[in-house]
């Protein structure tokens, strides 16, 4: 006999009721109920992308997969410095570990990390992408859930023994505002140092019956103050879902 797989069953507001109000408000912002939870999906996204303060904003394309089964996250990177400079990154973390590697040329290393914060810092990242792009994705995720007050909600994710925390705020409607962790470390000429790392959000639209923000920025918040090293423009975004 052949066997037939059984399809997810859509998300219910029994699924949910036990989590914090705020979290649930979200959830219901973004579509989540009613339909089966995501376990992975596909995104390219445009943007601008600087290394420094000082630097001005270079243009980039990235592409990613993100799967909640495995805690899996592969990003890629493209940009060119001076115009003429092709430069790769990659983010990646699978079966426990974070690499983060960019290359000019395809041969001469700029970067190279990994390690403990990197594993650390790939795993909170893998569970930012989730908030702000697949919000049902938490659900097939071992995210553990805890209210904060009546705008924020933790979480919370455990892999392979690294656990990463984070805050999500959100407004009366249950839209994130931003996504906020201290488990991230930002490279520094002193080298890796702890900081707290946001990612806010500019306001969100409807893109094939699915919710997503328009805008996204990256900030590391650093002893002289709040740096903006990525932005990008969610909207024309390339995203498809997978179960």
């Amino acid at each position: 006999m052949t066997n037939v797989a059984t399809k997810p069953a859509p998300v219910t507001e029994e699924d949910i009721e036990h989590l914090p109000e705020p979290a649930r408000r979200y959830l219901g912002f973004t579509r989540v109920l009613g339909r089966p939870a995501d376990g992975s999906f596909d995104a390219t996204v445009r943007g601008h992308f600087r290394l420094r303060p000082d630097q001005n904003w270079l243009t980039c394309t990235t592409w990613q997969h993100n799967d909640a089964t495995t805690l899996s996250r592969d990003f890629r990177m493209r940009l060119m410095l001076a115009h003429l400079i092709p430069v790769q990154a990659s983010d990646v973390y699978a079966h426990g570990h974070g690499h983060m590697r960019a290359t000019a040329l395809g041969m001469f290393t700029l970067a190279d990390g990994q390690g403990p914060e990197f594993d650390a810092g790939e795993l909170v990242t893998l569970l930012n992408d989730a908030v702000l792009l697949a919000p049902s994705m938490l659900l097939r995720m071992p995210v553990h859930w805890t209210p904060v007050d009546e705008r924020t909600f933790g979480l919370a994710l455990t892999d392979h023994n690294t656990t990463v925390t984070a805050h999500v705020t959100v407004d009366d409607r249950g839209a994130p505002v931003e996504f906020s962790t201290e488990d991230r470390w930002a490279a520094l000429p002193t080298g890796l140092v702890r900081a707290r790392w946001s990612t806010p959000v500019d306001g969100w639209c409807l893109v094939a019956e699915r919710i997503r923000p328009r805008r996204a920025t990256a900030v590391w918040h650093l002893p002289d103050g709040p740096f903006t090293y990525a932005q990008f423009d969610l909207t024309r975004a390339d995203i498809t879902f997978g179960p």
